[in-house]
Protein backbone atom coordinates (compact mmCIF):
# COMPACT_ATOMS: atom_id res chain seq x y z
CA UNK A 1 0.00 0.00 0.00
CA UNK A 2 3.01 2.30 -0.15
CA UNK A 3 2.75 5.17 -2.61
CA UNK A 4 5.69 4.64 -4.93
CA UNK A 5 4.80 7.38 -7.45
CA UNK A 6 4.32 11.00 -6.43
CA UNK A 7 1.00 12.57 -7.40
CA UNK A 8 1.41 16.36 -7.34
CA UNK A 9 -1.55 18.73 -7.51
CA UNK A 10 -1.76 22.49 -8.08
CA UNK A 11 -4.27 24.46 -6.00
CA UNK A 12 -5.42 27.93 -7.05
CA UNK A 13 -7.49 30.55 -5.29
CA UNK A 14 -11.17 30.14 -6.02
CA UNK A 15 -14.67 31.39 -5.35
CA UNK A 16 -17.00 30.43 -2.49
CA UNK A 17 -17.98 26.96 -1.35
CA UNK A 18 -21.72 26.41 -1.66
CA UNK A 19 -24.28 23.62 -1.78
CA UNK A 20 -24.00 20.38 0.17
CA UNK A 21 -21.27 17.79 0.60
CA UNK A 22 -21.39 14.34 2.19
CA UNK A 23 -18.14 13.31 3.83
CA UNK A 24 -17.19 9.61 4.06
CA UNK A 25 -17.87 7.38 7.04
CA UNK A 26 -15.99 7.92 10.28
CA UNK A 27 -12.59 6.24 10.09
CA UNK A 28 -12.37 5.39 13.80
CA UNK A 29 -15.83 3.84 13.85
CA UNK A 30 -15.21 1.98 10.56
CA UNK A 31 -12.11 0.25 11.96
CA UNK A 32 -13.95 -0.80 15.11
CA UNK A 33 -17.07 -1.92 13.27
CA UNK A 34 -14.99 -4.38 11.24
CA UNK A 35 -13.00 -5.64 14.23
CA UNK A 36 -15.93 -6.19 16.60
CA UNK A 37 -17.98 -7.77 13.81
CA UNK A 38 -15.08 -10.16 13.12
CA UNK A 39 -15.26 -11.30 16.77
CA UNK A 40 -19.05 -11.76 16.81
CA UNK A 41 -20.79 -15.08 16.24
CA UNK A 42 -22.83 -14.60 13.06
CA UNK A 43 -23.04 -11.97 10.33
CA UNK A 44 -23.01 -8.21 10.90
CA UNK A 45 -24.14 -5.64 8.34
CA UNK A 46 -22.29 -2.31 7.98
CA UNK A 47 -23.54 0.71 6.04
CA UNK A 48 -21.48 3.83 5.39
CA UNK A 49 -18.10 2.16 5.95
CA UNK A 50 -15.17 4.36 4.98
CA UNK A 51 -13.55 2.69 1.98
CA UNK A 52 -10.17 4.35 2.33
CA UNK A 53 -6.90 2.44 2.30
CA UNK A 54 -6.53 2.44 6.10
CA UNK A 55 -9.87 0.72 6.68
CA UNK A 56 -9.30 -1.67 3.79
CA UNK A 57 -6.04 -2.67 5.48
CA UNK A 58 -8.03 -3.61 8.58
CA UNK A 59 -10.46 -5.65 6.48
CA UNK A 60 -7.63 -7.50 4.73
CA UNK A 61 -5.96 -8.35 8.04
CA UNK A 62 -9.20 -9.68 9.52
CA UNK A 63 -9.76 -11.83 6.43
CA UNK A 64 -6.24 -13.21 6.87
CA UNK A 65 -7.23 -14.24 10.40
CA UNK A 66 -10.40 -16.07 9.38
CA UNK A 67 -13.24 -13.55 9.14
CA UNK A 68 -15.39 -13.55 5.99
CA UNK A 69 -15.84 -9.97 4.78
CA UNK A 70 -17.77 -9.06 1.63
CA UNK A 71 -19.12 -5.91 0.00
CA UNK A 72 -22.36 -5.62 -1.96
CA UNK A 73 -22.61 -3.52 -5.10
CA UNK A 74 -24.64 -0.93 -3.15
CA UNK A 75 -21.76 -0.38 -0.71
CA UNK A 76 -23.14 -2.44 2.18
CA UNK A 77 -20.54 -4.63 3.90
CA UNK A 78 -21.15 -8.00 5.57
CA UNK A 79 -18.82 -9.54 8.16
CA UNK A 80 -19.20 -13.15 9.25
CA UNK A 81 -17.27 -13.35 12.49
CA UNK A 82 -15.16 -16.11 13.99
CA UNK A 83 -16.23 -15.46 17.59
CA UNK A 84 -14.17 -14.21 20.52
CA UNK A 85 -11.10 -16.43 20.71
CA UNK A 86 -11.56 -17.70 17.17
CA UNK A 87 -8.92 -15.74 15.26
CA UNK A 88 -6.73 -17.97 13.08
CA UNK A 89 -3.02 -17.87 12.39
CA UNK A 90 -2.38 -15.57 9.38
CA UNK A 91 -0.38 -17.20 6.60
CA UNK A 92 1.76 -14.13 5.95
CA UNK A 93 2.66 -10.73 7.37
CA UNK A 94 -0.20 -8.27 7.86
CA UNK A 95 0.41 -5.19 5.70
CA UNK A 96 -0.97 -2.17 7.53
CA UNK A 97 -0.04 0.33 4.81
CA UNK A 98 -0.14 3.76 6.46
CA UNK A 99 -2.65 2.90 9.19
CA UNK A 100 -1.53 3.39 12.77
CA UNK A 101 -5.05 2.67 14.02
CA UNK A 102 -5.15 -0.70 12.24
CA UNK A 103 -1.76 -1.63 13.64
CA UNK A 104 -2.31 -0.69 17.27
CA UNK A 105 -5.83 -2.08 17.58
CA UNK A 106 -5.04 -5.33 15.78
CA UNK A 107 -1.99 -5.80 18.02
CA UNK A 108 -4.49 -5.83 20.90
CA UNK A 109 -6.66 -8.40 19.18
CA UNK A 110 -3.75 -10.74 18.51
CA UNK A 111 -2.28 -10.32 22.02
CA UNK A 112 -4.85 -12.56 23.70
CA UNK A 113 -5.20 -15.20 20.95
CA UNK A 114 -2.94 -18.26 20.56
CA UNK A 115 -1.51 -17.00 17.27
CA UNK A 116 1.51 -15.08 16.00
CA UNK A 117 1.24 -12.14 13.60
CA UNK A 118 3.87 -9.95 11.97
CA UNK A 119 2.90 -6.35 11.24
CA UNK A 120 4.50 -4.39 8.40
CA UNK A 121 3.72 -1.00 6.87
CA UNK A 122 4.90 1.77 4.59
CA UNK A 123 7.84 4.06 5.32
CA UNK A 124 5.73 6.55 7.25
CA UNK A 125 4.05 3.95 9.47
CA UNK A 126 7.34 2.12 10.01
CA UNK A 127 8.78 5.26 11.61
CA UNK A 128 5.96 5.63 14.13
CA UNK A 129 6.55 4.48 17.73
CA UNK A 130 4.60 1.51 19.05
CA UNK A 131 6.05 1.42 22.58
CA UNK A 132 2.92 2.89 24.15
CA UNK A 133 0.89 -0.12 22.91
CA UNK A 134 3.59 -2.70 23.47
CA UNK A 135 3.89 -1.88 27.20
CA UNK A 136 0.37 -2.85 28.38
CA UNK A 137 0.10 -5.80 25.98
CA UNK A 138 3.32 -7.23 27.38
CA UNK A 139 1.83 -6.86 30.86
CA UNK A 140 -1.05 -9.03 29.64
CA UNK A 141 1.44 -11.69 28.56
CA UNK A 142 1.96 -11.07 24.86
CA UNK A 143 5.46 -11.66 23.50
CA UNK A 144 6.28 -8.72 21.21
CA UNK A 145 9.45 -8.34 19.17
CA UNK A 146 9.80 -4.94 17.51
CA UNK A 147 12.36 -3.23 15.32
CA UNK A 148 14.80 -0.74 16.91
CA UNK A 149 12.90 2.16 18.45
CA UNK A 150 9.85 -0.08 19.01
CA UNK A 151 8.74 0.37 15.41
CA UNK A 152 7.48 -1.83 12.58
CA UNK A 153 8.12 -4.45 11.40
CA UNK A 154 7.13 -6.15 14.65
CA UNK A 155 5.84 -9.56 15.68
CA UNK A 156 3.16 -10.29 18.29
CA UNK A 157 2.90 -13.76 19.84
CA UNK A 158 -0.38 -13.86 21.68
CA UNK A 159 -0.94 -15.53 25.06
CA UNK A 160 -4.12 -17.51 25.70
CA UNK A 161 -5.31 -17.16 28.35
CA UNK A 162 -3.88 -13.67 28.71
CA UNK A 163 -3.58 -11.90 32.05
CA UNK A 164 -6.17 -9.27 33.05
CA UNK A 165 -4.59 -5.97 34.12
CA UNK A 166 -5.44 -2.59 35.56
CA UNK A 167 -3.76 0.00 33.40
CA UNK A 168 -3.65 3.78 33.66
CA UNK A 169 -2.88 5.55 30.40
CA UNK A 170 0.31 7.61 30.80
CA UNK A 171 -0.77 9.76 27.84
CA UNK A 172 -4.21 10.32 26.37
CA UNK A 173 -4.59 7.78 23.56
CA UNK A 174 -7.80 6.19 22.32
CA UNK A 175 -5.71 3.73 20.32
CA UNK A 176 -3.85 2.41 23.37
CA UNK A 177 -7.09 2.23 25.36
CA UNK A 178 -8.82 0.34 22.56
CA UNK A 179 -5.91 -2.07 22.09
CA UNK A 180 -6.14 -3.10 25.75
CA UNK A 181 -9.94 -3.41 25.59
CA UNK A 182 -9.70 -5.58 22.48
CA UNK A 183 -7.15 -7.83 24.19
CA UNK A 184 -9.46 -8.00 27.20
CA UNK A 185 -12.30 -9.51 25.17
CA UNK A 186 -10.53 -12.89 25.10
CA UNK A 187 -8.95 -12.57 28.56
CA UNK A 188 -10.71 -14.26 31.51
CA UNK A 189 -11.54 -11.90 34.34
CA UNK A 190 -11.83 -8.12 34.44
CA UNK A 191 -9.41 -5.78 32.69
CA UNK A 192 -9.56 -2.08 33.56
CA UNK A 193 -8.24 0.97 31.75
CA UNK A 194 -8.17 4.33 33.50
CA UNK A 195 -7.82 7.43 31.37
CA UNK A 196 -7.06 10.62 33.33
CA UNK A 197 -8.02 12.65 30.25
CA UNK A 198 -11.03 11.43 28.30
CA UNK A 199 -10.39 10.28 24.72
CA UNK A 200 -12.77 9.29 21.93
CA UNK A 201 -15.15 6.65 23.28
CA UNK A 202 -16.24 4.78 20.16
CA UNK A 203 -14.84 1.48 21.44
CA UNK A 204 -16.86 1.57 24.66
CA UNK A 205 -20.05 2.59 22.88
CA UNK A 206 -19.75 -0.07 20.21
CA UNK A 207 -18.66 -2.85 22.55
CA UNK A 208 -21.79 -2.27 24.61
CA UNK A 209 -23.87 -2.51 21.45
CA UNK A 210 -22.29 -5.87 20.60
CA UNK A 211 -23.17 -7.21 24.05
CA UNK A 212 -19.73 -7.12 25.65
CA UNK A 213 -19.51 -6.95 29.45
CA UNK A 214 -18.24 -3.37 29.53
CA UNK A 215 -18.80 -0.67 32.13
CA UNK A 216 -17.70 2.95 32.38
CA UNK A 217 -17.27 4.66 35.74
CA UNK A 218 -15.94 8.03 36.82
CA UNK A 219 -13.51 8.68 39.65
CA UNK A 220 -11.06 11.32 40.79
CA UNK A 221 -8.45 9.47 38.70
CA UNK A 222 -10.53 9.79 35.53
CA UNK A 223 -12.75 7.52 33.44
CA UNK A 224 -12.45 3.81 34.29
CA UNK A 225 -13.44 1.40 31.51
CA UNK A 226 -13.80 -2.23 32.56
CA UNK A 227 -14.23 -5.28 30.33
CA UNK A 228 -14.94 -8.79 31.62
CA UNK A 229 -13.49 -11.20 29.13
CA UNK A 230 -14.71 -14.22 27.25
CA UNK A 231 -18.21 -12.80 26.83
CA UNK A 232 -19.58 -13.65 23.36
CA UNK A 233 -20.39 -10.79 20.98
CA UNK A 234 -23.65 -10.71 19.03
CA UNK A 235 -23.72 -9.56 15.37
CA UNK A 236 -25.09 -6.08 14.70
CA UNK A 237 -26.48 -3.84 11.98
CA UNK A 238 -24.23 -0.77 11.98
CA UNK A 239 -24.59 2.59 10.24
CA UNK A 240 -21.36 4.60 10.28
CA UNK A 241 -21.87 8.39 10.59
CA UNK A 242 -19.83 10.88 8.59
CA UNK A 243 -16.31 11.49 9.85
CA UNK A 244 -15.91 14.80 11.78
CA UNK A 245 -12.18 14.74 10.99
CA UNK A 246 -13.02 14.77 7.28
CA UNK A 247 -15.75 17.37 7.75
CA UNK A 248 -13.19 19.65 9.41
CA UNK A 249 -11.47 20.46 6.11
CA UNK A 250 -14.72 21.68 4.54
CA UNK A 251 -15.76 23.54 7.69
CA UNK A 252 -12.52 25.53 7.68
CA UNK A 253 -12.64 26.06 3.91
CA UNK A 254 -16.16 27.50 4.08
CA UNK A 255 -15.18 29.63 7.07
CA UNK A 256 -12.21 31.31 5.37
CA UNK A 257 -13.36 31.69 1.74
CA UNK A 258 -15.57 34.79 1.38
CA UNK A 259 -19.15 34.22 0.23
CA UNK A 260 -19.23 30.58 1.27
CA UNK A 261 -22.43 28.93 2.53
CA UNK A 262 -21.93 25.15 2.70
CA UNK A 263 -23.86 22.32 4.33
CA UNK A 264 -21.87 19.26 5.41
CA UNK A 265 -24.36 16.43 5.83
CA UNK A 266 -24.46 13.55 8.31
CA UNK A 267 -21.47 14.47 10.50
CA UNK A 268 -20.82 12.59 13.75
CA UNK A 269 -21.13 14.84 16.80
CA UNK A 270 -19.64 12.62 19.48
CA UNK A 271 -18.43 15.03 22.17
CA UNK A 272 -15.01 13.37 22.23
CA UNK A 273 -14.50 14.33 18.57
CA UNK A 274 -15.85 17.88 18.20
CA UNK A 275 -13.00 19.94 19.64
CA UNK A 276 -12.18 21.50 16.26
CA UNK A 277 -15.71 22.82 15.83
CA UNK A 278 -15.66 24.22 19.38
CA UNK A 279 -12.42 26.06 18.63
CA UNK A 280 -13.74 27.42 15.33
CA UNK A 281 -16.81 28.79 17.10
CA UNK A 282 -14.54 30.44 19.69
CA UNK A 283 -12.76 32.07 16.76
CA UNK A 284 -16.07 33.41 15.50
CA UNK A 285 -16.95 30.80 12.88
CA UNK A 286 -20.59 30.64 11.75
CA UNK A 287 -21.42 26.95 12.25
CA UNK A 288 -24.95 25.79 13.02
CA UNK A 289 -26.23 22.27 13.68
CA UNK A 290 -29.27 21.16 11.71
CA UNK A 291 -31.33 17.96 11.72
CA UNK A 292 -29.75 16.63 14.92
CA UNK A 293 -30.37 12.93 15.43
CA UNK A 294 -28.82 9.67 16.65
CA UNK A 295 -27.55 6.87 14.41
CA UNK A 296 -26.30 3.63 15.90
CA UNK A 297 -25.76 5.15 19.32
CA UNK A 298 -23.76 8.11 17.93
CA UNK A 299 -25.09 11.71 17.74
CA UNK A 300 -25.21 13.08 14.19
CA UNK A 301 -26.11 16.43 12.60
CA UNK A 302 -25.83 18.42 9.39
CA UNK A 303 -23.44 21.37 9.67
CA UNK A 304 -24.22 24.64 7.93
CA UNK A 305 -21.03 26.72 7.66
CA UNK A 306 -20.90 30.28 6.37
CA UNK A 307 -17.91 32.54 5.85
CA UNK A 308 -16.96 34.55 8.91
CA UNK A 309 -14.15 36.81 10.09
CA UNK A 310 -12.05 34.69 12.44
CA UNK A 311 -10.28 35.96 15.54
CA UNK A 312 -7.13 34.50 17.09
CA UNK A 313 -7.47 32.41 20.26
CA UNK A 314 -5.32 30.55 22.76
CA UNK A 315 -6.21 26.89 22.19
CA UNK A 316 -6.52 25.18 25.61
CA UNK A 317 -4.26 22.14 26.00
CA UNK A 318 -7.04 20.00 27.44
CA UNK A 319 -8.89 20.09 24.12
CA UNK A 320 -6.13 18.12 22.34
CA UNK A 321 -7.61 14.59 22.67
CA UNK A 322 -10.87 15.69 21.04
CA UNK A 323 -9.17 17.26 18.01
CA UNK A 324 -5.72 15.69 17.76
CA UNK A 325 -6.19 14.87 14.06
CA UNK A 326 -7.59 18.32 13.28
CA UNK A 327 -4.67 20.51 14.38
CA UNK A 328 -3.24 20.85 10.84
CA UNK A 329 -6.48 22.32 9.51
CA UNK A 330 -6.89 24.46 12.65
CA UNK A 331 -3.47 25.93 11.85
CA UNK A 332 -4.82 26.94 8.43
CA UNK A 333 -7.81 28.65 10.06
CA UNK A 334 -5.38 30.45 12.40
CA UNK A 335 -3.38 31.68 9.41
CA UNK A 336 -6.49 33.55 8.22
CA UNK A 337 -7.56 34.93 11.63
CA UNK A 338 -6.99 38.36 13.10
CA UNK A 339 -4.26 38.20 15.71
CA UNK A 340 -1.86 35.55 17.00
CA UNK A 341 -3.26 32.07 17.70
CA UNK A 342 -1.31 29.90 20.13
CA UNK A 343 -1.87 26.13 20.28
CA UNK A 344 0.16 24.21 22.88
CA UNK A 345 -0.13 20.82 24.61
CA UNK A 346 -0.23 18.86 21.36
CA UNK A 347 3.14 17.09 21.42
CA UNK A 348 1.37 13.97 20.16
CA UNK A 349 1.48 15.64 16.74
CA UNK A 350 5.21 14.89 16.62
CA UNK A 351 4.54 11.14 16.19
CA UNK A 352 1.69 11.12 13.70
CA UNK A 353 2.03 10.15 10.01
CA UNK A 354 4.55 12.97 9.90
CA UNK A 355 5.85 15.36 12.53
CA UNK A 356 2.78 17.53 12.03
CA UNK A 357 4.12 20.43 14.05
CA UNK A 358 7.32 20.76 12.01
CA UNK A 359 5.66 19.87 8.69
CA UNK A 360 2.85 22.43 9.08
CA UNK A 361 5.26 25.09 10.34
CA UNK A 362 7.39 24.65 7.22
CA UNK A 363 4.38 24.55 4.90
CA UNK A 364 2.80 27.70 6.33
CA UNK A 365 6.08 29.63 6.31
CA UNK A 366 6.54 28.74 2.66
CA UNK A 367 3.28 30.54 1.77
CA UNK A 368 4.10 33.65 3.79
CA UNK A 369 2.66 32.92 7.23
CA UNK A 370 4.58 33.98 10.34
CA UNK A 371 4.94 30.91 12.57
CA UNK A 372 6.67 30.23 15.89
CA UNK A 373 7.32 26.56 16.63
CA UNK A 374 7.25 25.00 20.11
CA UNK A 375 7.93 21.42 21.11
CA UNK A 376 4.19 20.95 21.68
CA UNK A 377 2.54 23.24 19.16
CA UNK A 378 2.62 26.44 17.13
CA UNK A 379 1.92 30.16 17.38
CA UNK A 380 0.54 31.59 14.14
CA UNK A 381 0.15 35.24 13.18
CA UNK A 382 -2.99 35.48 11.07
CA UNK A 383 -3.63 37.56 7.97
CA UNK A 384 -6.91 39.08 9.28
CA UNK A 385 -8.71 37.55 6.33
CA UNK A 386 -6.26 38.75 3.70
CA UNK A 387 -4.99 36.40 1.04
CA UNK A 388 -1.87 34.38 1.80
CA UNK A 389 1.11 34.59 -0.55
CA UNK A 390 1.15 31.03 -1.90
CA UNK A 391 3.51 30.27 -4.75
CA UNK A 392 5.29 27.38 -3.03
CA UNK A 393 5.65 23.62 -3.31
CA UNK A 394 4.41 21.88 -0.16
CA UNK A 395 6.22 18.82 1.20
CA UNK A 396 3.49 16.59 2.68
CA UNK A 397 5.81 13.90 4.13
CA UNK A 398 3.39 11.10 3.14
CA UNK A 399 0.74 12.66 5.42
CA UNK A 400 -2.85 12.77 4.17
CA UNK A 401 -3.93 15.47 6.62
CA UNK A 402 -1.08 17.77 5.62
CA UNK A 403 -2.07 17.39 1.96
CA UNK A 404 -5.75 18.17 2.60
CA UNK A 405 -5.02 21.03 5.00
CA UNK A 406 -2.70 22.76 2.57
CA UNK A 407 -5.17 22.21 -0.27
CA UNK A 408 -7.63 24.28 1.79
CA UNK A 409 -4.92 26.90 2.36
CA UNK A 410 -4.42 27.06 -1.40
CA UNK A 411 -7.99 28.34 -1.81
CA UNK A 412 -6.99 31.62 -0.13
CA UNK A 413 -3.56 32.17 -1.73
CA UNK A 414 -2.68 34.90 -4.26
CA UNK A 415 -0.41 32.56 -6.19
CA UNK A 416 -1.09 28.85 -6.88
CA UNK A 417 0.62 26.37 -4.61
CA UNK A 418 1.74 22.87 -5.52
CA UNK A 419 1.23 19.93 -3.17
CA UNK A 420 4.05 17.50 -3.86
CA UNK A 421 2.03 14.33 -3.35
CA UNK A 422 -1.71 13.94 -2.78
CA UNK A 423 -1.75 10.15 -3.13
CA UNK A 424 -1.79 9.61 0.69
CA UNK A 425 -5.23 11.26 0.78
CA UNK A 426 -6.62 7.90 -0.39
CA UNK A 427 -5.86 6.46 3.05
CA UNK A 428 -8.75 8.36 4.67
CA UNK A 429 -10.71 10.43 2.13
CA UNK A 430 -10.44 9.13 -1.46
CA UNK A 431 -13.12 11.52 -2.77
CA UNK A 432 -11.72 14.66 -1.11
CA UNK A 433 -10.60 16.52 -4.23
CA UNK A 434 -13.70 15.54 -6.22
CA UNK A 435 -15.93 16.90 -3.44
CA UNK A 436 -13.82 20.04 -3.13
CA UNK A 437 -14.06 20.66 -6.87
CA UNK A 438 -17.84 20.24 -6.71
CA UNK A 439 -18.24 22.60 -3.75
CA UNK A 440 -15.96 25.41 -4.92
CA UNK A 441 -17.50 27.80 -7.41
CA UNK A 442 -15.28 29.57 -9.98
CA UNK A 443 -13.79 32.85 -8.80
CA UNK A 444 -15.26 35.96 -10.39
CA UNK A 445 -13.14 38.48 -12.25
Amino acid sequence: MAHATLLPRTISGAGPLTGQVMVPGDKSISHRALMFSALAVGTSRIEGLLEGEDVLATAAALRAMGATITRDDDGVWHVHGVGVGGLMQPAQALDMGNSGTSTRLLMGLVASHPITATFIGDASLSARPMARVIAPLRQMGADITASPGDTLPLMVRGLCPAVPIRYTLPIASAQVKSAVLLAALNTPGMTQVTEPIATRDHSERMLAGFGAAVTVAHSNAGRIISVTGETPLAPQNITVPGDPSSAAFFAVAASIVPGSDLTIANVGQNATRTGLFEMLRLMGADITLQNQREIGGEPVADLRVRHARLLAIDVPAHIAPSMIDEYPILFVAAAMASGRTVARGAQELRVKESDRIATMASALRSIGVEVEEFVDGLAIAGSAGGLLAGGATIATRLDHRIAMSMAVAGLVCRQPLVIDDVSPVATSFPAFFALLDDAVKPALG
